[in-house]
């Protein structure tokens, strides 16, 4: 059972030893992502088959 009042948190520990300067020169660091590829029509359905749907 996790104790969240517990004072060596994963949480607490990594906020005492964040490196602020670190942290700062991270966020200025400005990454190229890839753009992702589109879909095919059958990857494209929806997550709710529409003809289930009960709320129409």
């Amino acid at each position: 059972m996790s104790n969240t009042n517990n004072d060596t948190s994963d949480i607490k520990q990594a906020a005492e030893h964040a490196d602020g300067k670190q942290i700062e020169k991270n966020l200025q660091d400005r990454k190229e992502v890839d753009v992702p590829e589109a879909l095919t029509k059958e990857e494209e359905t929806p997550f709710i088959d529409e003809t289930l749907r009960t709320d129409k």
